[in-house]
Formats: structure tokens, sequence, C-alpha cells
């Protein structure tokens, strides 16, 4: 640890600023303005150099553009897919989940669809949630309790809530597709009207 702190202070800005002071304090020693006092000179001008320096800064963390999460959440969404065709669901509930992922197959399409997708990073977040935790957790979590509500019975059925649950899903992908074709829509405006003021109309 302090081998690999001292190489590293070796490569410094600190230590290159500092020698190149230090070589300037030999120079004067050279010519004789140092005088007897020349190590105090060149240890004092390798040190105010390497105050001088300006400090490291450390490079900063390299995180995946939209792009490749995009790509990554398609991967997922397929694996999702997979999951979702194994398990036995109620036909309102298997219909609202149909109608949900149709909503999402469009958003991760490639193409124009992604592009306008990795400007909002918090619509990105929004499908990675959904994709990754929501939808999962609301289909497990239905088999679960179905199984007691079968050896349990007279509680309230599972497939209402999971319904519910899909429902309030769907809306939140509508309302995101909503937005995205919204934000396109007054980025055609805005060119009418640049058109519109470069013709002076």
């Amino acid at each position: 640890m302090a081998t690999s702190k001292f190489l590293g202070y070796l490569e410094s800005r600190k230590n290159f600023t500092g020698s190149a002071a230090g070589l300037a304090g030999l120079a004067l020693t050279f010519t004789g303005l140092a005088g007897a006092y020349w190590p105090v000179v060149v240890a004092g001008l390798y040190g105010a150099g390497a105050l001088l320096a300006p400090p490291e800064r450390p490079d900063a963390p390299d995180f995946a553009d939209p792009a490749e999460q995009l790509d990554e959440l398609r991967a997922d969404f397929g694996k999702l897919s997979t999951y979702l065709d194994e398990v036995d669901l109620p036909p309102a509930a298997s219909g609202r989940l149909t109608e949900l992922n149709e909503v999402l197959t469009a958003l991760l399409e490639p193409g124009w669809v992604a592009d306008a997708l990795t400007t909002d990073p918090e619509a990105v977040h929004t499908l990675s949630r959904a994709i990754r935790q929501d939808i999962p957790e609301s289909v497990d979590t239905f088999v679960r309790t179905r199984w007691w509500t079968r050896i349990q019975p007279g509680t309230e059925p599972p497939e209402r809530h999971l319904e519910r649950q899909l429902t309030l899903l769907y809306d939140e992908a509508s309302a995101l597709a909503t937005a995205l074709r919204e934000a396109e829509a007054r980025r055609q405006e805005t060119h009418t009207r640049y058109l519109e003021d470069r013709e002076g109309r």
C-alpha cells in the first residue's frame, strides 16, 4: 500500500512541478547565486513547486451510456417475457398484461423512439423499474398469494390486486409514451416556427 502510494506520488503533478523547480534551484547553484545554502534553496524551490502544482484529479467513473442501458433493458425484457409465458394468469390480468407489454415493446423498439428515450434518463429509469422490479414482483406475489387463497378461501381474490397493479403500470407506461409523443410534437412545432421566422412570415 505504502509502495503504491509512493510510486503514485512519483508520477504525480506535484512531484513533476517540484522537480522542475528543484532543477531551477540547481541551475542557480551552478551559476553561484545560491551560495553555500544551495541545498536549502533547492529543497525550498522543490517544496514550493509541489505546493503550487494543481491537485490530482481522479478519473470520472465511466458509466454505460443510455443506448447501452437500453440494450441491456431489452435483454432483460426478453427474460421477463419468457418468465411471464410460464405463469398461468386469470383472463382479465392476462389481457391487461398483454396491453402493457405492447406499450413496453413499442417504447423499447430500436430507432427514433430509442433515440428519444436516451435524452430522458428519468424515462429510462421508469422503464427499468417496471421491467426489472414492478412487473415481476406483481406477478410473483400474485402466484404466491393465490396458493394461500386456495387453502384459506374467503379472503380477497389476489387477482384483483394484480389487475390493479398491472393497470397502474400500464397507465405509467402510457403516460411515458404520451410525454415522448408530446416532446416530438413540440419539436415539430418549434421547427415550423423557425422556418416561418426565417421566411419573415
